[in-house]
This record gives structure tokens, C-alpha cells and sequence, in this order.
């Protein structure tokens, strides 16, 4: 299932919604890969740029919270971390079993779900609190 970027997810902050709607065309690619069958691979090359991206994005996010005294910080990297733990329990999986109908799935929950859930509220209510900020 694609994700579909809508203005209701931007958080009115510019370089966090760029990346966000980075992310989503990222995770598009994966979802496409995994559909057609495409080898390990181009599998593993998007998986690549999520891991460097989750990596960079997240230290962004945090780096604004704690630089304006966010009071959620806690709960949002929290948040941040529990999705990096399943993103690489998730990425050992597809490295060891490959592209199968049950990766899919899992990467259609793991992170069509989860970043549309995040970003739709605890991304938001970031951008809210930024906004007041900036």
C-alpha cells in the first residue's frame, strides 16, 4: 500500500516536512520492490537510505526538541527508539529471508503505519510547538 503525502501531515515546520515527503517516496520504492519480486538487492538499497535516514532524521528532530526545551522530548525519542528497534530487527529479517509475502506485510505495518501515525500527530504536535517557538 503506497503512502500518500497530504498537506494534514506537514508540520509547518519546512526542512522536517521535506523530509518527511523524502521518506514517503523511500518507502514507496520499497513497497514497489517488495511487490514485484525485484531482487535482494534494490531491496536492501532503499533499507539502506531508510537506516541512514531514520538515523539523521530522528538526531534532527531531537536535536530541535532539546534545543527549545520540548517538553514530549522524552516520549518522543522513546517513540524513536522503539521504531529503530523494530526497523532493524525488521531489516535482519528481509537480509536473512529475503523479499517474501510476509516481509511485505511487515513492511507495509512497520512503516506505512507507524509514519503516518507519527508523523500525524507526534510530528505535529511538534511542528505546533516549534511554530510557537521559531
Amino acid at each position: 500500500m503506497a503512502l500518500q503525502w497530504t498537506e494534514s501531515l506537514a508540520t509547518g515546520v519546512a526542512d522536517i516536512d521535506n523530509q518527511h515527503k523524502e521518506l514517503f517516496k523511500r518507502i514507496n520504492s520499497l513497497f514497489d520492490a517488495c511487490q514485484q519480486g525485484k531482487g535482494k538487492s534494490e531491496v536492501m538499497n532503499v533499507l539502506k537510505f531508510l537506516e541512514d535516514y531514520i538515523e539523521t532524521h530522528f538526531s534532527a528532530e531531537e536535536n530541535l526538541q532539546k534545543g527549545h526545551s520540548y517538553p514530549d522530548y522524552p516520549a518522543h525519542k522513546a517513540m524513536h527508539e522503539q521504531f529503530k528497534k523494530e526497523f532493524y530487527e525488521f531489516k535482519r529479517s528481509l537480509e536473512q529471508k529475503g523479499a517474501t509475502l510476509s516481509t511485505v506485510i511487515t513492511t507495509n505495518r512497520l512503516l506505512s503505519s507507524w509514519w503516518t501515525e507519527h508523523i500525524g500527530k507526534v510530528d505535529k504536535a511538534l511542528g505546533a510547538f516549534l511554530k510557537g517557538k521559531m
